[in-house]
């Protein structure tokens, strides 16, 4: 299965941002985790189907309504192999 590691950047802490990725991945179907980086970027690291990825970062880009989403990064990663999503 495909892995990616996502940098979100904009407003996107402490707007509910971690919380709606987990709420996405686990509609998903998709393994990994979010969380808060010193920078006030998120990182988003997500395995899963390719379409299901695809799906993910359309939404990631999009973010929760409170949320001002600037750009957004994709990295190719290694699969963790992670059970579920989870907030860091």
């Amino acid at each position: 299965m495909p892995a990616y590691r996502y940098y979100v950047n904009g407003r996107v802490q402490g707007v509910g941002y971690r919380y709606f990725v987990l709420r996405e991945a686990e509609a998903l179907k998709i393994s990994g985790f979010a969380r808060n980086l010193p920078d006030g970027r998120v990182e988003v690291v997500a395995e899963g189907a390719a379409e299901a990825l695809k799906r993910l970062e359309e939404r990631l880009r999009e973010g929760p309504a409170f949320a001002t989403v600037t750009s957004v990064e994709r990295v190719e990663s290694a699969p963790r192999s992670d059970a579920g999503f989870h907030i860091r």
